[in-house]
């Protein structure tokens, strides 16, 4: 538009201020909405999910061309920024100067190390598309056409995405062989005999009572058709090159330390998803530190049922004894739905702004069930029209504790990920890339572990031994600090990780070995949750030090939740203006 305006001005001999001379802000704004544009038909999966219309139909370009395109647009973009001047700007304008330029400059630099050459593992790929069909709203012939177009684009996305996997193979940057083990089963689980039974075709086995009959006739055929031709086809080319050539060039045991120039990529991972200048080993050092720490605490809790054995008797009677586990899925998805309830019932007393937005409970795919976590949140739509969903792995409920729904409701849904993300969601004066973001892990896992903290506040840790899986959660997230600079700066093994894990909570072995895996394939991610709990705990000791009696946790956690995810330097600027501001108001009165 800008272009447009220029030529329009040469044409008629009208004075129009050039780009350089619009105000900075203006030019800034404009960066933002171009670079979301931008960031939109590069994800259009994700556009999807955000419930954003106008992508519905297209699955993300990620041949090798566009992706090298994706970095020269934003090497341009951070031209563009750097001729304007932040000191011209608001405080809140150079909040968002700061983060848009960081947020690029670690795209950039992500890219430059190889890391997008390592799309698939058993959590995320292009082998699960649940999320996606969970978000997106199926109310007239048009959503199902646009999923209809998807489906005939597949074999075009595979074909890139198969392609991208080997050029991670000629560099060199591939997964761990022991956790990609687990993918080819997942592609297995899909390629049914009847494509009516594919995870695919799931949009056309209820369709809204608006739709005629000849409508919902085509529609059935051409997405039987659809994932006959196309989808089942990519999913059997898949299976074949993950069983012949890509889980042989995977490597051998676990740590991305072993690639090249991995561990220059290890570093590069932990900032980013710590977003602080700690080191492997100084976070290493403060896992072993809080592991000491809370298995005191968890020491405290035995004394209180009265367990006369010692640690490692006591986590091995939690996972024997059946009264710890429900015998049902039901009965699992039933005891998290009474928690969630409890919990949302006290959320005014520690928060003074709440989400409009709601969330669901859904039960985890059974495709992905085995290997994944015990649960996991989804955003809800950009409009808020479509909930947020809390999944709970109902997938063999015998080794999923009863003593730790509490905490992990606490975590994925209120006051956790369905909270802070839906507050950040309806921040509708923040520009689109701050709204919408999902990045600063360390803020957004460490809110969620911090909330996990606040359950004696809301009512729940009543019984000791949901007490005890607090600290179990607590401690697996010190363990991750552990662990994952053990496997990738430290060279464990695989074997080492798990014993680790083992001797220090009572998760059972399968999910030690699940979680583990999960490490190993997302150097760094795990890190971020422990790291993130402790600034935020850091920062209200502070405020309630130099507030004392003026101090209020509704306001405090307001102004942590109200400028969306952040880094966690920038937190600590933000609530330090609170505090400061706080004394201020005191003083004035």
């Amino acid at each position: 538009m800008r272009h447009l305006a220029i030529l329009a001005t040469v044409l008629t001999l009208t004075f129009v201020p050039s780009q350089a001379q619009e105000a900075p802000a203006t030019r800034l704004h404009a960066l933002f909405g171009d670079g979301w544009q931008r960031w939109l038909r590069e994800h259009p999966d994700m556009a999807s999910i955000f419930g954003l219309a106008g992508f519905n139909d297209a699955w993300p370009d990620v041949s090798l061309a566009a992706l090298e395109d994706n970095v020269r647009y934003r090497k341009s973009a951070l031209e563009k920024l750097k001729a304007i001047d932040p000191d011209k700007l608001t405080p809140s304008d150079r909040l968002h100067y700061a983060l848009f330029r960081r947020e690029y400059e670690t795209e950039i630099a992500g890219h430059a190390l190889g890391w997008h050459l390592t799309p698939l593992s058993h959590m995320e790929g292009i082998q699960d598309i649940s999320s996606l069909l969970d978000s997106l709203t199926f109310t007239k012939a048009k959503d199902y056409d646009d999923w209809l177009t998807r489906l005939q684009r597949y074999p075009q996305y595979m074909d890139q995405y198969i392609a991208l996997l080997e050029e991670g193979m000629r560099h060199g940057r591939v997964q761990p062989r022991v956790a990609m083990k687990r993918v080819p089963a997942q592609v297995q689980r899909q390629l049914v005999d009847d494509p009516e039974q594919c995870t695919f075709y799931r949009p056309f086995r209820r369709f809204p009572p608006n739709l005629s009959l000849e409508e919902r006739t085509r529609l059935e055929k051409q997405g039987r058709d659809a994932v006959a031709r196309h989808v089942l086809p990519s999913l059997r080319k898949l299976l074949t090159f993950l069983d012949e050539r890509y889980l042989p060039a995977c490597y051998e045991g676990v740590g991305v330390g072993r690639e090249k120039k991995g561990r220059e990529l290890y570093a590069f991972l932990v900032r980013h998803h710590t977003s602080t200048g700690l080191s492997p080993e100084e976070i290493h050092a403060i896992g072993l530190q809080e592991v000491r720490r809370i298995r005191a605490e968890m020491n405290e809790v035995l004394k209180q049922v009265g367990f006369k054995g010692t640690f490692r008797e006591f986590v091995a009677e939690l996972r024997q004894n059946p009264r710890f586990y429900y015998k049902t899925g039901q009965e699992l998805m039933a005891a998290t739905k009474e928690v969630c309830d409890r919990v949302e019932a006290q959320l005014p007393r520690m928060f003074g702004k709440l989400p409009r937005t709601k969330f669901l409970l859904e039960p985890v795919p059974g495709h992905i069930a085995p290997d994944a976590p015990m649960g996991y949140y989804l955003w809800p739509s950009a409009d808020g029209r479509r909930p947020g969903i809390y999944y709970v792995n109902l997938y063999r409920p015998e080794v999923r504790p009863k003593y730790q729904i509490e905490a992990l409701s606490l975590h994925e849904a209120v006051p956790g990920h369905h909270l802070q993300i839906s507050l950040a969601f309806e921040q509708e004066k923040l520009p689109a890339f701050r709204r919408f973001t999902t990045g600063y892990t360390a803020f957004v896992e460490g809110w969620a572990l911090y909330s996990e903290s606040l359950g004696e506040q809301l009512g729940m840790y009543q019984d000791p031994y949901s007490k005890f899986g607090q600290l179990d959660f607590a401690i697996w997230r010190a363990v991750r600090l552990v662990v994952d600079t053990g496997m990738h700066a430290k060279k464990w093994t695989r074997d080492e990780a798990i014993k680790f894990a083992e001797e220090n909570s009572a998760f059972s072995r399968h999910s030690i070995e699940t979680e583990i895996d999960r490490y190993a394939c997302w150097p760094g991610q795990a890190l971020a949750y422990k790291i993130g709990e402790l600034k935020i705990k850091e920062l209200r000791a502070r405020a309630e030090k130099s507030l004392g009696k003026r101090f209020d946790i509704r306001p405090f956690h307001d102004v942590v939740l109200a400028n969306g995810a952040v880094p966690l330097d920038v937190l600590e600027g933000l609530v330090t203006d609170w505090i400061e501001q706080t004394k201020g108001n005191a003083k004035s009165r």
